[in-house]
């Protein structure tokens, strides 16, 4: 669930030590100080009467200091963090009841006490299963591990791992290639977790800003920008259902290369081992590297399999960006968080609904499956606004399907089995028109890679057309007249309008669409000379143009300041986020058409104030 919604459903009081935290950083004067005082500026200084929209905007640019002081807790070898934060990470776990929560953390510990028990043993039978130069690797580790933690003794003071010790250590895992689940389970073996009041770990969780918890609902939420945060800090590059969907394009016996590095049953089923990889917490970009590999495999094969894991694995229609083997790692990584930070479906939310009802009927220990697989509360769980929630989109229940689970379902429901199963299945249950509007911003921004994964398929010729179409049916959705018949009137060969929206007998507002590849659209000078033609030939036709509108996915700074020293042609500038979040707030309005002297204002047209004037 994003930041925003979630602090949009708790309280003031519940919200509270979230907001010190933000409040701490932005009084150390972080490094997008500048960015959060004009958002600051604009609304108010006091953070409790910032409105939530620009509270996750803040937390976007202080994400990198919220992340420094999260580490500091580490230090504190009581806290367990390495253990709850494993928790809250994982794909299901954003939103749990206290119980629930209790019970999943009371499980980690029976699991971690087993499992270092058992790894003890084998750090000290000569006759251990573990791989000889990976059981060395083990022990160096341990017995830093013990050093760091004991040698306090010898000063008489209180045991602990300073943050220069836990620096060192942290190093040392890396060079190792040690898991975070190996790292884990050997500071465990040193310094035995004891059982905490669940109480108390939800407090200290809460106020180092990790959790949001409602005492009302007894609900723990966790925002999915701290769970970007956290990941990162456990060096866990991937979501579980992104990891999980890279695996399986694996051959078993690269498989079980990762199984005997981390020590990993290689006698269990392909899947079996796919979930034991996925909850080590094992490096991706480690296992890219080297893991994957046989020893001296050369850096250009490496290279090789990463861009046929992309090209025919992955079946991506360009190749993967990057000249050494860290940059298309980079790369490839960058594409995985690019999916998951899109708030976007792949097929329309109707579509997706009757998916989950169609495979629920076709395989009826699905609804079990997923329960299982993300950990979730709730008995029955294939609902679409359920899952949304936890960020888990179709393509993310397909992956957790055997294909030929996938297969009878294709042939039950008249699927073609032929090419992608995942794709075609997809392609199926999507609602085109909702589905376009959906990636509206990914049309923008020209992010053709994006819109496959999400079941779009279309040329990049076709893209900017394709975004003018969609603007015009928002446009329509919000009530106004979209005049194709009086823009055919006013187009010459010379000037043609993209969209006219007509307000009255005599009055226009004149909409302009344009598509980038980067992020901020730059060209003013272009863009003001057409429109000036355009107002001018609408005057020239008898026509009163109240506005001009620019569309696009973003703009440049120097851009939206041209266009507040522009006075001829009265323009406004909308991003396509901010007109598809203004079309969903329409929809719940009291309006029957959207008042167009909202968009008379702004230089800059922003969605937060234009939500707030139509639910009033």
């Amino acid at each position: 669930m994003k930041l925003e919604k979630i602090l949009d459903t708790v309280n003031s009081l519940e919200k509270n030590a979230f907001l010190k935290i933000i409040d701490s950083i932005i009084s150390n004067e972080p490094k997008n100080i500048k960015k959060i005082e004009k958002i600051l500026s604009d609304n108010n200084k006091n953070l409790k009467s910032v409105d939530n929209i620009n509270i996750a905007k803040v937390f976007e640019l202080i994400k990198e200091e919220f992340s420094e002081l999260v580490k500091a807790e580490f230090v504190n070898t009581t806290s367990q963090l390495d253990i709850l934060i494993d928790i809250i990470i994982r794909d299901g776990n954003s939103l749990m009841k206290r119980d629930w929560f209790a019970r999943l953390y009371e499980n980690e510990l029976k699991s971690i006490k087993k499992k270092t028990v058992a790894l003890g043993r084998q750090l000290e039978d000569d006759k251990s299963n573990i791989d000889e130069i990976r059981r060395r690797d083990y022990n160096i580790y341990k017995s830093c591990v013990f050093t760091a933690y004991f040698n306090d003794n010898v000063s008489n003071r209180e045991t602990k791992i300073t943050n220069d010790e836990l620096s060192i250590l942290l190093t040392l895992a890396n060079e190792l290639e040690l898991s975070q689940e190996e790292v884990k389970l050997i500071n465990y073996i040193i310094i035995p977790p004891k059982k905490l009041e669940i109480d108390n770990v939800i407090n200290d969780l809460k106020n180092i800003g990790v959790i949001f918890y409602s005492k009302k609902n007894n609900q723990v939420y966790v925002a999915d920008e701290v769970i970007w945060v956290l990941r990162k800090i456990r060096e866990k590059e991937l979501a579980d259902k992104f990891f999980r969907r890279f695996l399986k394009l694996l051959k078993e016996p690269q498989i079980n290369l990762i199984c005997r590095k981390h020590n990993i049953d290689r006698s269990l089923s392909i899947n079996e081992k796919i979930k034991l990889i996925i909850k080590e917490g094992i490096s991706f970009r480690n296992l890219l590297k080297s893991e994957l590999h046989k020893d001296g495999a050369k850096l250009s094969d490496k290279k090789k399999f990463v861009n046929e894991i992309w090209e025919k694995g992955m079946k991506m229609p360009h190749t993967l960006k990057g000249t050494t083997l860290d940059d298309k790692i980079a790369n490839l990584i960058l594409h995985f968080e690019s999916i998951e930070k899109d708030e976007k479906v792949g097929i329309s939310i109707d579509g997706y609904e009757k998916l989950l009802i169609d495979l629920s009927e076709a395989i009826p220990k699905l609804n079990k499956t997923i329960q299982q697989e993300f950990e979730m509360q709730n008995e029955y769980v294939l609902k679409s606004q359920y899952l949304l929630d936890f960020n888990i989109k179709p393509r993310d229940i397909l992956d957790l399907i055997e294909l030929e689970d996938l297969g009878a379902f294709c042939d039950k429901v008249g699927i073609k089995k032929r090419g992608n199963i995942f794709l075609n299945i997809l392609d199926a249950y999507k609602d085109s028109e909702n589905l376009y509007i959906e990636n509206f911003e990914n049309i923008g921004f020209r992010n053709l890679s994006v819109l496959k994964e999400n079941g779009i398929f279309i040329r990049e010729s076709e893209l900017g057309l394709k975004f003018e179409d969609i603007t015009k049916s928002i446009f329509g959705k919000l009530g106004f007249n979209v005049d194709e018949k009086l823009k055919k009137q006013l187009n010459t060969k010379k000037d043609k309008i993209d969209i006219v929206l007509k307000i009255d007998d005599n009055s226009l507002i004149i909409v302009e669409c344009k598509t980038i590849k980067e992020s901020g659209y730059n060209k003013f000078s272009s863009v003001s000379r057409q429109l000036k033609s355009y107002v001018k030939l609408a005057k020239e036709n008898g026509f009163n143009v109240l506005k001009s509108l620019l569309v696009a996915p973003d703009f440049s700074d120097d851009f939206v300041n041209d266009c507040g020293l522009e006075f001829e042609i009265n323009l406004s500038l909308i991003t396509a986020s901010s007109l598809m979040k203004i079309q969903e707030g329409f929809k719940n309005s009291k309006h029957k058409q959207f008042p167009y002297q909202l968009l008379l204002k702004d230089v800059l047209i922003k969605e937060d104030r234009i939500l707030k004037a139509i639910n009033k």
